[in-house]
Protein backbone atom coordinates (compact mmCIF):
# COMPACT_ATOMS: atom_id res chain seq x y z
CA UNK A 1 0.00 0.00 0.00
CA UNK A 2 2.86 2.06 0.52
CA UNK A 3 4.23 1.77 -2.79
CA UNK A 4 1.26 2.75 -4.51
CA UNK A 5 1.43 6.47 -2.36
CA UNK A 6 4.97 6.65 -3.09
CA UNK A 7 4.46 6.70 -6.93
CA UNK A 8 1.17 8.76 -6.74
CA UNK A 9 3.54 11.47 -5.15
CA UNK A 10 5.79 11.52 -7.59
CA UNK A 11 4.08 11.33 -10.52
CA UNK A 12 2.02 14.50 -8.96
CA UNK A 13 5.36 16.19 -8.77
CA UNK A 14 6.29 15.38 -12.11
CA UNK A 15 2.76 16.63 -13.14
CA UNK A 16 3.37 19.89 -11.47
CA UNK A 17 7.45 20.50 -12.49
CA UNK A 18 5.73 20.18 -16.29
CA UNK A 19 3.00 22.66 -15.33
CA UNK A 20 5.80 25.19 -14.27
CA UNK A 21 7.68 24.29 -17.17
CA UNK A 22 4.70 25.48 -19.65
CA UNK A 23 4.03 28.44 -17.89
CA UNK A 24 7.33 29.88 -18.77
CA UNK A 25 7.47 28.04 -22.25
CA UNK A 26 9.79 25.60 -21.87
CA UNK A 27 10.84 23.72 -25.16
CA UNK A 28 10.10 20.38 -25.88
CA UNK A 29 8.83 19.06 -22.53
CA UNK A 30 9.31 15.35 -21.98
CA UNK A 31 8.76 13.02 -18.73
CA UNK A 32 10.74 10.05 -18.42
CA UNK A 33 8.90 7.08 -16.91
CA UNK A 34 11.82 5.31 -15.13
CA UNK A 35 9.87 3.28 -12.49
CA UNK A 36 9.95 -0.10 -14.58
CA UNK A 37 13.91 0.41 -14.89
CA UNK A 38 15.97 -1.42 -11.87
CA UNK A 39 18.86 0.60 -12.05
CA UNK A 40 17.41 3.92 -12.48
CA UNK A 41 17.80 6.62 -9.63
CA UNK A 42 14.04 7.78 -9.79
CA UNK A 43 11.04 7.20 -10.72
CA UNK A 44 10.60 10.27 -13.29
CA UNK A 45 13.17 12.58 -14.94
CA UNK A 46 10.89 15.93 -16.29
CA UNK A 47 13.14 17.38 -19.03
CA UNK A 48 13.05 20.57 -21.25
CA UNK A 49 15.02 23.51 -22.69
CA UNK A 50 15.20 26.98 -23.48
CA UNK A 51 17.36 29.16 -25.45
CA UNK A 52 18.37 31.54 -22.87
CA UNK A 53 20.10 31.41 -19.24
CA UNK A 54 17.66 33.79 -18.57
CA UNK A 55 14.76 31.79 -19.72
CA UNK A 56 16.12 28.71 -17.96
CA UNK A 57 16.49 29.74 -14.41
CA UNK A 58 12.86 31.59 -14.62
CA UNK A 59 11.74 27.94 -16.02
CA UNK A 60 13.12 26.67 -12.78
CA UNK A 61 11.78 29.35 -10.28
CA UNK A 62 8.79 28.40 -12.13
CA UNK A 63 9.00 24.73 -11.50
CA UNK A 64 9.97 24.99 -7.92
CA UNK A 65 6.64 27.54 -6.64
CA UNK A 66 4.39 25.29 -8.55
CA UNK A 67 5.77 22.59 -6.39
CA UNK A 68 6.37 24.41 -3.39
CA UNK A 69 2.39 26.27 -3.65
CA UNK A 70 1.15 22.62 -4.04
CA UNK A 71 2.98 20.29 -1.47
CA UNK A 72 4.84 22.60 0.33
CA UNK A 73 8.27 21.04 -0.48
CA UNK A 74 11.48 22.54 -1.92
CA UNK A 75 13.54 20.33 -3.76
CA UNK A 76 16.72 18.02 -2.12
CA UNK A 77 19.37 19.32 -4.25
CA UNK A 78 19.61 22.49 -6.46
CA UNK A 79 22.55 22.24 -9.09
CA UNK A 80 23.76 24.75 -12.17
CA UNK A 81 21.79 27.97 -10.86
CA UNK A 82 24.67 30.40 -11.46
CA UNK A 83 24.99 29.79 -14.89
CA UNK A 84 21.65 28.62 -16.78
CA UNK A 85 23.25 25.91 -18.85
CA UNK A 86 22.11 23.04 -17.15
CA UNK A 87 19.86 23.49 -14.30
CA UNK A 88 19.05 19.71 -12.29
CA UNK A 89 16.09 19.81 -9.58
CA UNK A 90 16.14 17.06 -7.37
CA UNK A 91 13.01 15.91 -5.81
CA UNK A 92 14.54 12.54 -4.74
CA UNK A 93 11.71 10.79 -6.94
CA UNK A 94 11.60 13.30 -9.53
CA UNK A 95 14.57 14.70 -10.97
CA UNK A 96 13.95 18.33 -13.25
CA UNK A 97 16.67 18.55 -16.11
CA UNK A 98 16.38 22.44 -17.37
CA UNK A 99 18.78 22.92 -20.24
CA UNK A 100 19.80 25.87 -22.57
CA UNK A 101 18.68 24.16 -26.53
CA UNK A 102 22.82 23.67 -27.31
CA UNK A 103 23.48 21.75 -23.84
CA UNK A 104 20.61 18.90 -24.13
CA UNK A 105 21.78 18.41 -27.13
CA UNK A 106 25.25 18.05 -26.49
CA UNK A 107 24.55 15.91 -22.87
CA UNK A 108 21.75 13.92 -24.59
CA UNK A 109 20.42 12.62 -21.43
CA UNK A 110 16.90 11.17 -22.81
CA UNK A 111 19.76 8.75 -24.89
CA UNK A 112 21.00 7.33 -21.56
CA UNK A 113 17.33 5.99 -20.63
CA UNK A 114 16.67 4.48 -23.75
CA UNK A 115 14.36 1.72 -22.00
CA UNK A 116 12.05 4.50 -20.05
CA UNK A 117 8.79 4.96 -20.98
CA UNK A 118 8.73 8.80 -22.69
CA UNK A 119 5.59 11.34 -22.55
CA UNK A 120 6.00 14.54 -24.79
CA UNK A 121 3.92 17.15 -23.61
CA UNK A 122 3.47 20.61 -25.38
CA UNK A 123 4.47 24.00 -24.52
CA UNK A 124 1.46 26.41 -23.09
Amino acid sequence: MVKSKVINESTYISELAIHGMQEKKGNELVRLDLRNIKSSVADYFVICHADSATQVKAIANSVEEEIYKAIQQDPWRKEGLEYGEWILLDYIDVVVHIFRTDKREYYGVEDLWGDAEIKSYKSA
